[in-house]
């Protein structure tokens, strides 16, 4: 319509020329010329920036019958190569039902037997060397991966990092080739009614593509991972769809598909992915070690709720309330104290405090925070220095002897860089046990991995060295204090009797 309304004007143009050319004098035909050209100038200028705005308003709903029946496939086509099948194989050992009995031995044999056990999830390349971003739920305790891609082939891959807390994996294939890529978007940039595409193999049925929009941003769900901080999808993702692309309409990356809210198993239309922004962090990690880095800032948080919110004067809940600052840890220095609020992590506002974690991984370590603060009714911005977490004292990971009370038990001294590892929360110090042994004398005592060790017959235990002169004790009255999930817990053994209580 657009065309033949431009046809007709320069048409018009075009006799007003002819016309005026034949009845005007010379000196008068150079001012048509220039009205002439000064129309179609104007036309093209017109046409040019309709074209510029139609591009630029990414809101613009479909108008005409050719932009109603717009398709897909041109993105499609350009990121599905890039998306792959991880096939995760992990080895076990079956103990035979006739172990032990010589007649059924003689028959069935009684030796153990290795299995295979086999899962099946999505990936997705982001370097032309292969490498490739997933789930880690998708690869935990594989002992080999195979990577497929859309046209067939098949190549072994190794995994490069693996971290629980996001739930992210890098694998790297073995392969010499160039593969095909998915460039990385700014999730943060994702707003609320976007358009996503949704590329994974759900129920190994082949690759597949579901649409959808972003139904929320930096949505917290338990159960997922620790980073509160997820893009929710109504596009269909379903079991194998984990580790998939959650793309844009620009054919970005902008998150990694890991879970559905379900009670069926099936997609119900909520589904949540891993922020783009965080698969950043774990592809520069993979390049200098196996584990993501997370920054240290020497502070513990709790929820801001609504009386909290009404007594500092905000309008609604938001934000991280400060319990507990480490002297002379990074917080410290930046002069923030227990009780001030973090509202705003460079310019991004803290919905809840579960998101506080992927907000300054995300800023990442070396790099300065701009932390806006409400302290005592002020407000205020702070500069917070990232770090690493320092290992201000050797773990000294130590087996105990097996003829002790605690033997069994695997115990390390607690330091920041032990505590962000196996994921202990607020900042503690001493002897932590980190495994037991199945039947030894420390399960029979009752321990757990993740107990702190505070006494031991009334022996103060902060360093693994503490536990060698009270593990001599020649007695069968044992008294041991444990700090398990903040609380300190008395274990008790006389001879056979055994009690617990709290002190």
């Amino acid at each position: 319509m657009r065309f033949r309304l431009d046809f007709m004007i320069v048409s018009a143009l075009s006799l007003v020329l002819l016309l005026a050319g034949s009845v005007m004098p010379a000196f008068a035909q150079k001012s048509v010329e220039d009205v002439f050209r000064q129309g179609i100038e104007d036309l093209l200028r017109g046409r040019s920036e309709r074209k510029q705005e139609q591009q630029n308003d990414a809101s613009r709903v479909p108008e005409t019958r050719e932009e109603i029946t717009l398709s897909f496939a041109p993105l499609v086509r350009s990121v599905a190569p890039a998306v792959v099948n991880v096939y995760a194989v992990r080895k076990v050992r079956q103990v035979s039902p006739f172990a032990g009995d010589p007649f059924f031995e003689r028959f069935f044999g009684g030796g153990n037997r290795q299995r295979s056990q086999n899962s099946l999830g999505s990936g997705v390349i982001v370097a032309k060397d292969g490498m490739v971003i997933t789930n880690y739920h998708v690869i935990k305790d594989a002992d080999e991966m195979k990577i497929a891609l859309s046209d067939g082939r098949e190549f072994p891959a190794e995994i490069v990092l693996k971290d629980e807390e996001s739930d992210l994996a890098v694998l790297q294939i073995d392969s010499d080739e160039e593969f095909p890529t998915v460039e990385l978007g700014n999730s943060d940039r994702a707003q609320v009614g976007d358009l996503v595409l949704a590329i994974g193999n759900p129920f190994g049925v082949g690759q597949t593509v579901t649409s959808g929009i972003i139904s929320a941003v930096a949505r917290s769900s338990k159960g997922i991972g620790d980073f509160g901080f997820f893009l929710q999808t109504d596009a269909a993702i379903n079991p194998g769809n984990s580790g998939g692309a959650l793309v844009d309409m620009k054919g970005r990356l902008i998150g990694i598909n890991t879970a559905i809210f379900s009670r069926s198993g099936g997609s119900n239309g909520i589904g949540f992915a891993i922020p783009s922004n965080m698969v950043s962090v774990a592809l520069e990690s993979s390049r200098v070690g196996d584990t993501l880095n997370r920054p240290w800032i020497g502070a513990s948080f709790q929820a801001v709720t609504p009386e909290i919110a009404s007594a500092i004067g905000l309008k609604r809940p938001r934000g991280a309330m400060v319990t507990e600052v480490v002297s002379d840890g990074p917080a410290d220095r930046a002069g923030i104290r227990a009780g001030d609020v973090i509202l705003a992590i460079n310019g991004r506002r803290i919905p809840h405090v579960n998101a506080l974690g992927y907000l300054l991984t995300t800023v990442g370590i070396g790099n300065d925070a701009k932390i806006r603060v409400i302290s005592r009714g002020n407000r205020s911005t702070k500069t917070l220095v990232l770090e690493a977490a320092p290992e201000t004292i050797p773990a000294n990971e130590t087996l105990l002897p097996a003829n002790s009370i605690l033997g069994g038990a695997t115990v390390a001294n607690l330091s920041p860089a032990l505590a962000q590892k196996i994921r202990v929360p607020g900042n503690k110090t001493g002897v932590i046990v980190l495994e037991l042994k199945r039947r030894s004398p420390a399960a029979g005592m009752r321990l757990r991995p993740g107990d702190i060790i505070r006494e031991i017959n009334g022996t103060a235990i902060e360093r693994v060295a503490n536990l060698s002169r009270p593990l001599q004790q020649r007695t069968n009255r044992w008294q041991i204090v444990v700090e398990r999930q903040g609380r300190e817990l008395v274990l008790e053994r006389r001879g056979r009797v055994f009690r617990q209580y709290l002190r």
